[in-house]
């Protein structure tokens, strides 16, 4: 049985197993960095319904990137933490396996972000990012100057984010950094789903900007942030910037991880 390797971001070059639902991004980052790095990686995914239907394309290029897909029930996935879950998992992996968490977020993921927000000093004031567990927020938020302040807009429904990135904060810098706020009302239905509504918005921002939009992160983020500036939440003048974490899944269009401008009213064009 493979014994846990270090803590995420001092693998070292040993194979990686990370964990992620049918559509995460993080697994499809974390196969193609194992595929560049020449490193095994695995990845388990929460559903084990899925594992006799058809890969769908983000799942697809995980395996296309050689990432071993590992499905597990939902009870499995929630414990995925539990010591006694976690040597079960690596019970089939390769020796010296790291274990990098849900999305990459620990506190050495929330020191790189730090760079994400120095990037972005002095040209905003106002950064918005769509949040899955809280990591890229607590460090562009510690990046930024004193003068700034990030926005992040939960995907998915319930009011836990707040504590995560809090702790994460805690764990990265030994408390509070940066200004930061969270607007959980653009989750959509929760993680995975989309409306038509959203829909329509994203198909009319990418037609305008010619700019593919992810829906289940980056379009919920930009739809919330319209609705802001719509709703008068920003004092005319202030410059707001749009950090798009994610391009659509393959073969949904072309895209990439970017910083969007909106305009000083909070208008897209």
């Amino acid at each position: 049985m493979a014994q846990a390797g270090p803590e995420p971001g001092r693998a070292g070059g040993r194979p990686l197993l990370t964990f992620g639902g049918a559509y995460s991004n993080h697994l499809r980052a974390a196969a193609a960095a194992g595929r560049l790095l020449g490193v095994p990686t695995i990845g388990v995914v929460r559903g084990q319904e899925l594992a006799d239907r058809p890969l769908n394309p983000s799942l697809a290029r995980c395996a296309a990137d050689g990432m071993r897909l590992v499905f597990v029930d939902r009870a499995t996935y929630r414990a995925k933490d539990d010591p006694q879950v976690r040597a079960r998992l690596l019970r089939d992996a390769p020796e010296g396996t790291a274990v990098v968490p849900e999305g990459g977020s620990n506190e050495l993921a929330v020191g790189g972000c730090v760079e994400l927000g120095r990037e972005l000093r002095g040209r905003a004031d106002v950064v918005a990012v769509a949040c899955g567990t809280g990591g890229t927020l607590a460090g562009l938020a510690a990046g930024l100057g004193p003068d700034q302040r990030a926005l992040g807009f939960p995907v998915l429904r319930g009011d836990f984010l707040g504590g995560e990135v809090r702790r994460l904060q805690d764990r990265a810098f030994g408390g509070p950094a940066g200004a930061w706020s969270l607007d959980g009302r653009f989750h959509f239905g929760g993680f995975g789903r989309t409306t038509p509504e959203l829909e329509a918005f994203a198909e009319d921002f990418g037609a305008r900007h010619g700019l593919a939009i992810e829906r289940l992160y980056v379009a919920k983020m930009l739809y919330g942030l319209v609705r802001l500036a719509q709703e008068g939440a920003f004092a005319p003048g202030t410059a707001l910037a749009a950090v798009v974490t994610g391009g659509p899944e393959p073969g949904a269009g072309t895209g990439g991880p970017e910083c969007a401008a909106l305009g000083r009213d909070g208008s897209t064009g």
